[in-house]
């Protein structure tokens, strides 16, 4: 019964321990897609290209990431110009311009190609995601750490994650990204910057339906905390200018 008892604390405890792990290194990833700064606002650049490579759109996006689960996308291309999303938690708006009525839509609802608006206002995977250690396996030339992820919240993109992170510094380098009936929607890889300090850009590779391929470049972040009513869907509505 001792061996019982012992056999089932060391295999708590093991458990344990791999959590926190797992945390670490969610939290390591994580500060190179978003830098140090719980604040902050993002300027991206998504285009949409063809199996052949050519690019057929483009859009920009200005985002606000700010601290508990709260996003302002502000779409600056004209012919998305005025529109905003807010994401407030587990909920999505869409306010368009001369609408006094913010519309409810999911974290999948697409912006461009294959960017949802999940993929744009979202950047955590240590806040939103538990998950467990694979093991140890090889990227190209390079060994990786295989993490196997899940949604710890409903409003989150992707119910399910198998991650790739480098095993010196844990920085992303690929991720399959499944959606909530399992089924793999989309395959990412990760670019970084010449320093090799900042994820600059995540390429996403359809699986579902017309395999094309679209880039969300960060073409800058910096710190930006926004007014608290600019977080508020009725004042957006009403406000459509925030200048």
């Amino acid at each position: 019964m001792k061996t019982t008892f012992a056999s089932i604390a060391l295999a708590l405890l093991s458990a344990a321990t791999q959590a926190q792990d797992v945390s670490a290194l969610l939290k390591a990833a994580d500060r190179f897609r978003n830098g140090s700064d719980v604040n902050m606002q993002v300027e991206s650049l998504v285009t949409l290209h063809g199996a052949d490579g050519s690019q057929e759109k483009e859009r920009r996006y200005t985002v606000f990431v700010q601290a508990r689960h709260q996003s302002l996308v502000l779409m600056q291309s004209p012919a998305e110009k005025g529109q905003k999303v807010l994401m407030l938690g587990d909920d999505f708006w869409l306010l368009m311009p001369g609408s006094q009525r913010p519309m409810r839509i999911t974290p999948m609802q697409k912006l461009l190609g294959d960017a949802s608006t999940g993929d744009i206002a979202t950047l955590s995977w240590s806040e939103d995601y538990t998950g467990t250690l694979v093991g140890e396996e090889k990227c190209g030339d390079a060994p990786c750490l295989h993490l196997s992820l899940t949604a710890s919240r409903k409003s989150v993109s992707y119910q399910r994650i198998e991650l790739w992170l480098g095993k010196a510094r844990h920085e992303p380098i690929k991720a399959d990204l499944y959606v909530q009936s399992d089924k793999l929607a989309k395959q990412a890889r990760f670019v970084m910057d010449k320093a090799q300090s900042l994820v600059t850009e995540m390429v996403l590779q359809d699986q579902l339906s017309n395999k094309k391929e679209t880039r969300i470049r960060y073409v800058s972040r910096q710190p930006r905390t926004v007014p608290e009513n600019w977080l508020n869907p009725m004042f957006l509505a009403r406000n459509p200018s925030l200048d």
